[in-house]
């Protein structure tokens, strides 16, 4: 014979191995916001209602950088950045000009081409894309937008010019 003790924490169990479990919202941007967003950032085409490029000194050019390892989700363009004899970051346009997008999806509109090296051996392994601080000045501890790793990595030699090809994908997910 069972116990009123153990009765009742037979019926609670129940009860909460019968209760519905909390709703858990999953997902990411829809295609179209996601293509908005890209266009917004990368080519300075405002999102209506949402974002405009209206600001007095709206950023005209992207800075594209090169790292030794992963800059990281907080770390800046100047976190493991490229440091062989020559590296310099390139200055892109913000426009259709210097990126295409297609949903969700984003290329160069033209290949990367970096500097070369002067001197010394070095390995690319990842790279970044922010907006310069004041004009278009590509230097500094620029806060980074986006960031990728490069497949297969880039080795830097004396005479070599690193670059980043229109094959180079940014995804916004």
């Amino acid at each position: 014979m069972m116990s009123l003790k153990t009765t009742a924490a037979s019926v609670l169990a129940l009860a909460l191995a019968l209760a519905p479990l909390p709703a858990l919202a999953v997902g990411g941007k829809g295609t179209a916001y996601a293509n908005s967003l890209l266009k917004l950032n990368l080519q300075a085409v405002g999102i209506p209602s949402i974002a405009d490029n209206t600001a007095t000194g709206p950023a005209t050019v992207l800075c594209v950088a090169l790292h030794t390892a992963d800059p990281g989700a907080g770390g800046t363009q100047s976190t493991n950045e490229a440091a062989y004899p020559g590296y310099a970051r390139l200055s892109v346009p913000r426009t259709t000009a210097g990126w295409v997008v297609t949903g969700a999806s984003a290329n160069p509109a033209n290949n990367l081409t970096f500097n070369a090296a002067t001197s010394g051996t070095e390995t690319e392994n990842w790279f970044s894309i922010a907006v310069p601080t004041l004009g278009s000045t590509c230097t500094g501890a620029l806060v980074i937008m986006y960031r990728g790793s490069i497949t297969p990595a880039l080795t830097v030699t004396g005479g070599v010019s690193p670059q980043l090809t229109t094959g180079t994908v940014i995804n916004e997910q």
